[in-house]
């Protein structure tokens, strides 16, 4: 065998040990039928595993740091309104939001407890009960920097 060959061999020995372990770890989280990657990856990610803490912690990260805030208006899941990240990102950047964004916000907010009911027995009612209390807080919140700030009618 060729030192060329060897060192491709190596190459792709990684790339498919690297693969499969990045497929292990997708799976372990998603919900979903279709494996989240990406800066998106933590939404789908409900339970409290150490993996999952940490993808919906680098998710919120992202969403928080997007700039042009272009997760606004991406159609949440069920498992995004379960996993809290979006939620946690609107309340987080609710001094900063477009009273369009403030609407949409609260709109999201208050359509989680009938978004999560679809979910069926994949979450625990102590999840359940946890999102739909975040839901309806962040809701309040946004209403509130909303009438501070928005002018209706």
């Amino acid at each position: 065998m060729s030192v060329r060959h060897a060192a491709a061999s190596a190459a792709n020995l990684a790339l498919v040990a690297g693969l499969l372990g990045l497929s292990g770890c997708l799976g372990a989280c998603a919900i979903g039928t279709a494996p989240e990657i990406g800066t998106r990856a933590g939404l789908g990610c409900v339970d409290d595993s150490s993996e999952c803490v940490q993808r919906r912690q680098a998710t919120l990260r992202s969403m928080v740091d997007d700039k042009s805030r272009s997760w606004v208006h991406e159609t949440p899941t069920p498992e995004a309104y379960a996993s809290g990240v979006r939620l946690f990102a609107f309340k987080t950047k609710k001094k900063e939001l477009t009273c369009d964004e403030l609407k949409r916000g609260r709109l999201e907010a208050d359509t989680a407890r009938t978004s999560l009911a679809s979910i069926g027995t994949k979450l625990t009612p102590a999840q359940m009960s946890r999102s739909i209390m975040l839901a309806g807080e962040v809701g309040r919140e946004l209403q509130t920097e909303f009438n501070r700030r928005c002018k209706t009618g």
